[in-house]
This record gives structure tokens, sequence and C-alpha cells, in this order.
């Protein structure tokens, strides 16, 4: 990729001029990478929730800005994706653990690998680069590696910035990362499934294994059967829980949930009484061991946390919360023994550990071949949200480069 190093590069991307407003291809110029960067060309993304609600306006408490900025009138935002497998075209002064050729994957929360909380077992939140709702731009220089001179009519305007999301941006051809958040991989690793290693599965699965750390023989109730949900569930499977207890109100996605190891189901429609009774009093002895919030949804929350056994239970919250609403709990229920804690990025450290799990999902101690249930090329972004909106796809794959594996 000798011949764009150091270059400006001009490629597709795909880009929202407004909430729910489709995206359109769109001209991107993307600039060299500066100090401590990664300049990388994408073969794989997909489309998560988060990209559903950003776009839609659901999450715009949370990720305000995110789409871009106003000028002139216009709201402008490369869209926005985080979950790609990319091969490094160049990098910046300084970056000396990936070169160009390398077989990558992003992640939104940063590794540095040199702060205190970096050095530390207890946490993935590194000081410097930990994921953050509100960060659109680069760490060296406060600047934008984006530009377009294409308005939301298709017409030629004075070049605009485009703002980064969560330190990735992968819905173009080509981005620019912060060298702490770009992890090598095994370079015979499958692309299309290493791709899913950037949010869903590390998150589903790291929250089942690192933050509840599940035991053999345990009982868990996953909260929200979405693409996260299920690799909860994969994960409690993968550590041998006894027995995972499905809730979600689509009773369609129960088959799936079957092949991700879950064994009992619950739609929450088809009751009488709140779920958490049910669980206790009718499915388990008192309570499940784990429950896993993944909807995002406060009065969901309650219900998991009632969910698990007075005395030891533990509920991990891996959802997103648009809503203004505080914890739903009462400070003398703590006093039950149960505790409640939040998950990021799985508690996986994207450096050190994410190898060593794209290697165990290699050796089919998790299985990623079921969470790819749709691929479409670049071109068809639409239809992919879409599906995600209908509620028909667990994770669709955007191939946006050509296979560059010999």
């Amino acid at each position: 990729m000798a011949e764009t190093q150091g270059k400006v590069i001009t490629c597709r991307a795909a880009v929202a001029w407004g909430s729910e407003r489709a995206a359109c291809n769109t001209r991107i110029c993307v600039d060299p990478p500066q100090k401590m960067e990664v300049r990388v060309k994408i073969l794989y993304t997909s489309i998560f929730h988060t990209d559903l609600g950003t776009w839609t306006g659901v999450l715009n408490e949370y990720f305000q800005g995110f789409l871009g900025m106003k000028l002139s009138g216009i709201h402008i935002g490369i869209y926005l994706s985080f979950k790609p497998y990319m091969v490094v075209e160049s990098v910046g002064e300084g970056v000396t653990d990936v070169k160009e050729g390398d077989y990558v994957i992003p992640t939104f929360n940063g590794d540095c690998g040199e702060c205190r909380v970096c050095k530390k077992e207890v946490s993935n939140l590194c000081e410097r680069y930990k994921v953050d709702s509100m960060k659109r731009l680069m760490v060296n220089d406060g600047g934008t590696r984006f530009s377009t001179t294409t308005n939301k009519d298709g017409g030629s305007n004075q070049s605009q910035r485009i703002y980064h999301f969560l330190s990735t941006s992968t819905f173009i051809e080509y981005t620019v990362l912060n060298s702490a958040c770009v992890v090598k991989i095994n370079p015979n690793a499958p692309l299309k499934q290493m791709s899913l290693l950037s949010c869903g599965v590390s998150t589903g699965v790291g929250a089942a294994w690192n933050t509840a750390k599940v035991k053999e023989g345990t009982t868990t109730a996953v909260f929200g059967l979405s693409s996260v949900g299920l690799t909860v569930a994969e994960g409690a499977r993968a550590r041998g829980t006894s027995r995972i207890i499905g809730i979600d109100a689509n009773a369609s996605k129960f088959e799936k949930g079957k092949v991700m190891g879950v064994t009992d189901f619950i739609n929450p429609k088809d009751l009488s009484k709140p779920v958490h009774e049910i669980l206790i009093g009718e499915l388990t002895k008192g309570g499940v061991d784990y429950s896993f919030e993944c909807t995002g949804n406060i009065d969901v929350l309650r219900e998991a946390f009632l969910s698990t056994h007075a005395g030891w239970g533990s509920t991990v919250l891996v959802g997103i919360y648009d809503t203004p609403r505080t914890l739903p709990l009462h400070p003398m229920e703590l006093f039950d023994g149960r505790t409640i804690t939040g998950s990021v990025f799985g508690g996986f450290k994207p450096k050190s550990q994410l190898p060593n799990f794209a290697q165990q999902c290699m050796n089919g101690v998790v299985k990623l071949e079921p969470f790819i249930t749709n691929e479409l090329p670049f071109e068809k972004i639409n239809d992919a949200f879409q599906l995600l909106r209908d509620g028909k796809s667990l994770r669709c794959l955007l191939q946006i480069a050509k296979f560059l594996k010999k």
C-alpha cells in the first residue's frame, strides 16, 4: 500500500445527514495517520443496535454529538459502526506494535498499556483511551481525520469536517484510529467472524467470563435475547452453567437461543405476574445465581435484579440506557446480599486479552458462526439497518473491501 502512504485517501463512506435519513454513499477524504495513530483499510464491518439507536435518535442523550456537528444548519456525520475487521495501510510516528499489512480489529475501549489502570488486572478502563461517549476527536491533536466537500443534496460545499465515533468510525473504506484502539490478531483467523470481536461477542461473552465470572453448574438468566444477550448465553454455556433462562418478548428469538445454549424461555407477554416471581418461585430454588440485563430498559433491570438469589445473586448490566432515570432500587435492598455492576467491553483488556480470546474462538470454545445471519455488500447498508429494525438479523455483515488474503 506504499502508493497511498503519507497521502490523503478519497474513498466511499455511508453518511447520514440527519436522524433516520437514509445513509448515502459519500466521498470522504481520509488524512494520513499522525503520531500514535493507525490508518487501516476495512474489509468487513457490521451493524449493531448502538448504531441503530444513534441513527434513530433513541440514544441521542447518551451519544449526543456523535453524528457530527451543526454546520450552516446541516447535520453532518460519518456513519458510524465499530465492529469491523481491517488491514493496516500505514502507521504514524511512534507506533511499534502493528505495521503495514497486519490484520487487526478495532476496539472502542482503548488500551495504552502504560497507565495505572492498564497495569492493574482489576479494570479495563484505560485512563486515556477508555470508552467515552462524548469523544469525537483524535487524542494526539484534538482534530479529525475525515472531511468532505459533499453536502446533503449531493452538491459541493467548502470542505467540512466529519467527526469520529467511539474511537473507530468504520462505515467507510479507510479509517484512522488511535493505536491504543487497534489490536493485532492471528492472520489465519477467519476474517468474517473476527469482525464480531470488536464489540458484541466480546461484550457479551466477557460479561459472563470476566465480570460475573460464572461458574460451572450455576444458573443464569439473560434478559433480552438480542445479539449481545445471546453472546452472554454463549459465554455462560462455554463456562458450563447448568441452566440458562432466556427472557424476551419476541418468541421468534427462542429458536436461535437454543443454539447458544439457552435451556428455558420466558415470554413476559404470556405471564400474569412479574418475571422475577416466576424465576424465584417456580423455575429455581430462590432465584438464579447470575442475571444479565441486555435491553437497556430500567424496568427490566429491576426484574433482573430481583430474579437473583438473596445472599449471593449477581446482576450485570450490559445494555445501554438512554433514559435519565436512576437505578430502580432502594438502598436497603442491597442488604439482601445481591450485587449489581456494569460491564464495559466484557471486561476484556484489548491488547493483552483479545488475541487469546480470538484464538479460543478459532478453537471452538465460543461459537461465532450462528451470529452472522446476513451478509450484504456495503452499498446495501440501508437494507441492513432495516433487517435489524425488523428483528430479522442478529448480525448483518457488510463487505467493504475485497478479500485480501492470498
